[in-house]
Parts: C-alpha cells; structure tokens; sequence
C-alpha cells in the first residue's frame, strides 16, 4: 500500500514554504552570473536524452529540500511497491504494473503472486506473427487484396497513445500502410475517415477493454455498417476486424474471430497502455521490431526511475520541480511545447497522462486537499505556439512553466530548416530567462517612442525546462513517454493522491445517458434543470 502523508506536515514543506520566501525576488539571470556552472550541473543525461533543469527559479538548496520532502513523503517506498506489484490503485483494488508491458522475456514482476511477463509476451508474440502476416500479404481481405489501411476505433488511453506515437515516428512508417485513427462519438470523425478508404483493402482495430465504451461501440458498430455495405456477407467481418479486449463474448458476437482478440490487463491503465496491445497500430505502422525499440527505451527509463538516486533520477527531477512551481511558487498550469512537427499530438497525450492522473482534490486519506495538485497541461508545437500564444508566455499575467523538448538530428533532408529550429527553440527558454529591462533597451540604442517603451519590456524570470533527444527514434521517444509517465507518478506521491483512478470522467457519462432519451422523443419530463430544458426545446426546434 501507498504511505498516506500529508505533504504540508512534513518539515520539508515548511522549509520549502520559507525557502520560497527567500527566493521571491531572485532573478534567473544573476544565478547564471554568480554561477559559471549552473547550466552543467543543474541537467542530466540518460543515453540520449537530455535534461536541463538549470532555468527554474530554485537552486541547490532548494533541490536538496524537495528530496526531503520526497523522502518525508516516502517516495523511495511507493516507487518499491508500483514495481513490485502491490495494489497501488487503491480505490480500485488493483497492481499498476505498466512496467512489466516493456520489461525483458526473462523478468519477473509479479501481480498477485504470478509473474506476469510471461503472459504479456504471449500477446506480444502474438501482435508479431499478425504484423508479419499483414506486412507480408499473407493475411488479405476478404477478396485476397492486401491490407493497406489500418484504423484503430478507440478513445481516451486506447486512441491518443497510439496517435502520438504514430505521428511521432512517421520517419519509420511501413510502406503500404497507412494509419487512421476514429476516436470521437461525432459521426464526422468516423465518416471524415472511411470515405476515401477501399473496404477491401481496409482493417479496423476496435480498441476497448471491456467491449462496451459507448463511444468506442458506437463507431465500430458504424464501422461494421460501413464495411458490409460493400462486402455484404457477416462473414467477412472476421478478415477486417480485430479487437484489442478481454470481452471474448462480445468480441465473438460482434463477428470478430477470437484468434484475432489481443488482451491486457486489469493492472494496465488506459492511459497507460500505448506499450500494452493497444499499440497494435503503432506496431502494425512502424514494423515491430520499431515497436520492440520504442518498448525498449521505455524499459530503460524503468532502470533509471527504479535505480537512480533521487537528485539522479530523471523522472524525480522533473517531478520535483514541477511541485516546487506549482505549490511555492504558485503557477498552476504547464505549457509542453515540442519544436518538433512530428511530436505535435504529444502536449494532447501529456494532457491526458498528467490531468487525469492528478486532477484530484482528495487525497489517499479521503481528505479534501488543501494544496494545488495537477496543472493545466497544454501546448503546441514549435515554431507555431511562437506566432500563436507566447506573448501571454513572456509579457502576460500569468507565469506559466514551460518544457521546450526538442530534437538535434532531423529526420528530413531539407537544408536550411533545422538550424532555424533548434535557434528558436534555445532562444525562448533563454528570452523567457533573461527578459529585457527598460534599461538594456535604452542603453542598447534602439529608437523606441517613451510611448511604446513599457510595452516593450518582458519581465523574464520565467521558468522552464528544455529537453533534447539526439534523434527522434523509437527508443528515445519510448524514454520521454516513460519519463513523463514516472513524473505524473512521483507528483501523485508527493501530493498524497491517487493517480491512477479517474472517477471525474464518470458523472458526465450517466447524465448523457439519462440526457439521451429526451433527445429521441423531443420532449422533457419536467425533471430537469431549466438551463436544461431551454437547451433541450432550442434542440427541438432546430431539428
């Protein structure tokens, strides 16, 4: 079981509360001026990933109390029982063993006293022979044409993992197969896809645990429509669909072969799962042996998380710092910004990673916190976000830490880009720093009216984090997701909280449900709210 300690009791959190008072008026820059070492010594460097750390308004001090505050909270014990099997997942009774989804043939790591690798490579060897078939022309359609177009029917942790990854490596992409992804109930996503797509040609991944996610079915069931429109016998469907699940009964009866079924596990949570057979489409777009690389990195990342000592650890580091912004320096929200076009669906994954883990106002006592928890996560690739929001980033109200993540090699041959890229991308961390005072700009020459001259001084100061990957391969992008994936672990503990439960997203799902009925017969039964209602009778009369 996870400790159950009130962050705000320890006597780290009361040192860090003054520490921040001393630091209040610290500017980034004069440590970089009293400190010809800050950028080697605040970064770190795990193969080739590279973390530097140096730009937040904290120093050695400082790092010293947040591993206290770490120990006080007993992380070294939580991170112990995640990767030793123990329910973790409390309010749900369950192992949080994504670990063993990537760990070697040969571990062990054991789930109700069962060593569970040998089940999760039973799957993977089973995703690998249905990739070589695919990849070969030995399993076809239902007329004997080769499979072309892969489309993944899922939501949540079952769409947004495999779509970041898929984008992320299209330099790895197969030739002659082509991803989609349906996720949203909205029936312009599902038609948006398949109208352009061969049905004998096409395969349809129907991704969901249970078999029963409403939106999920809901688009397979379309899907199926789609599909037997032009093939027109049931039978077929068993040479176009596949199901990622654990439902065999609702998967037999849907028409999908129970050969074609590919399981995970309880102890697999959703947002979680992109390494579990929910990366079928990723495996099915990059090859498998690119998949086996992305799960290798992931692996390696374990190691470190698992091994290193706290002011090491990767995962630890960038967890701790986030802590320190958000509940003594006070920002609430997190800009990921990757200046890499592939990684532009990752600040969307991270999202879901980060806030529905720690979006919790509860802590594992079942005490309403009274201490900030999960940020607002957001971003946008760069140079995009430059053109789009920075001005609220360097000269607005709100302070908002930023991770930069970029990529040294490029893996487009055109000339002149990269270096534009990776400019901007060490420019804003740095202007973000540095800012400009009213003085540097008078002394510097520049003819600005007194009018206009205010408006032109950035305040600096601001926080952030750069990354760098020496190349964007399977392995290094399985490391950042495995980094970011034990840093929403470490703020969990360090926070007091569950992270691994998501009952938010439950209320919204029954209210739809009881929503739904009025809907079809275009009418109300007086029991519902009048902001309800008004919206409902709007409904009827535009229809």
């Amino acid at each position: 079981m996870l400790p159950k300690i009130n962050p705000r009791s320890t006597t780290a959190w009361q040192k860090l509360q003054k520490r921040s008072e001393t630091l209040r008026n610290k500017k980034l820059k004069s440590w970089f001026s009293e400190d010809p070492n800050r950028g080697s010594e605040m970064s770190l460097q795990l193969e080739e990933l590279y973390l530097d750390y140096s730009k937040n308004r904290l120093d050695r001090e400082t790092m010293e109390l947040l591993a206290d505050l770490a120990r006080e909270c007993r992380l070294e014990a939580a991170r112990d029982a995640l990767f030793s099997g123990e329910p973790i997942n409390e309010t749900e009774g369950r192992a949080v063993m994504h670990p063993a989804l990537r760990a070697p043939r040969n571990a062990s790591m054991m789930v109700d006293g069962e060593n569970v690798v040998p089940e999760v490579y039973r799957v993977l060897d089973k995703m690998e022979r249905f990739c070589e078939a695919i990849h070969s022309g030995h399993k076809v359609g239902y007329t004997g044409k080769k499979i072309t177009d892969v489309v993944n029917i899922g939501i949540g942790g079952s769409d947004l993992g495999a779509v970041m990854v898929t984008e992320a490596l299209r330099a790895y992409w197969m030739e002659g197969i082509k991803p989609h992804f349906v996720s949203n109930i909205d029936g312009n996503h599902l038609f948006q896809v398949t109208r352009d797509l061969d049905p004998e040609r096409t395969l349809f991944i129907i991704s969901s645990k249970t078999f029963t996610t409403l939106e999920t079915m809901t688009n397979a069931h379309s899907a199926r429509t789609w599909f037997l429109d032009h093939a027109g016998d049931l039978s077929h469907v068993k040479d176009h669909f596949v199901a990622v699940s654990t439902n065999t009964k609702g998967v037999v009866e849907f028409g999908i072969d129970p050969q074609n079924m590919f399981e995970f596990w309880d102890w697999v949570g959703g947002r979680y799962s992109l390494s579990s057979a929910i990366g079928l489409s990723i495996a099915l777009t990059v090859g498998f042996s690119s998949f086996r690389e992305l799960l290798d990195g992931m692996h390696a990342m374990d190691r470190h998380f698992q091994s290193a000592p706290l002011l090491e650890n990767m995962p630890v580091i960038l967890g701790m710092v986030g802590v320190w912004n958000i509940n003594f320096l006070h920002m609430d929200t997190l800009a990921v910004l990757p200046y890499n076009q592939y990684l532009h669906r990752l600040p969307a994954f991270l999202q879901q990673l980060d806030m529905e883990s720690n979006g919790k106002s509860v802590d594992r006592n079942g005490h309403p916190v009274d201490y900030h928890t999960g940020p607002i996560v957001w971003g946008e690739a760069g140079t995009n976000g430059q053109h789009a929001f920075y001005q609220l980033i360097h000269q607005g109200t709100s302070e908002i830490p930023c991770d930069f993540i970029g990529v040294v090699d490029p893996s487009h041959p055109l000339p002149g880009h990269h270096p534009w890229l990776l400019a901007n991308l060490i420019a804003q961390s740095r202007a973000l720093m540095l800012g400009r005072s009213r003085e540097e700009m008078e002394q510097s020459g520049e003819q600005v009216s007194p009018q206009v001259l205010p408006h032109k001084v950035f305040p600096g100061n601001r926080p952030s984090n750069t990354i760098l990957m020496k190349a964007l391969t399977p392995r290094s992008l399985g490391q950042l997701i495995a980094l970011y994936e034990h840093k929403v672990f470490v703020q969990g503990i360090l926070w007091n909280i569950f992270s691994f439960d998501q009952f938010g997203v439950e209320l919204g799902k029954k209210l739809a449900v009881q929503i739904h009925p009025f809907l079809d017969k275009k009418q109300t039964d007086g029991s519902l709210d009048t902001s309800t209602n008004a919206l409902l009778a709007t409904i009827y009369d535009w229809q």
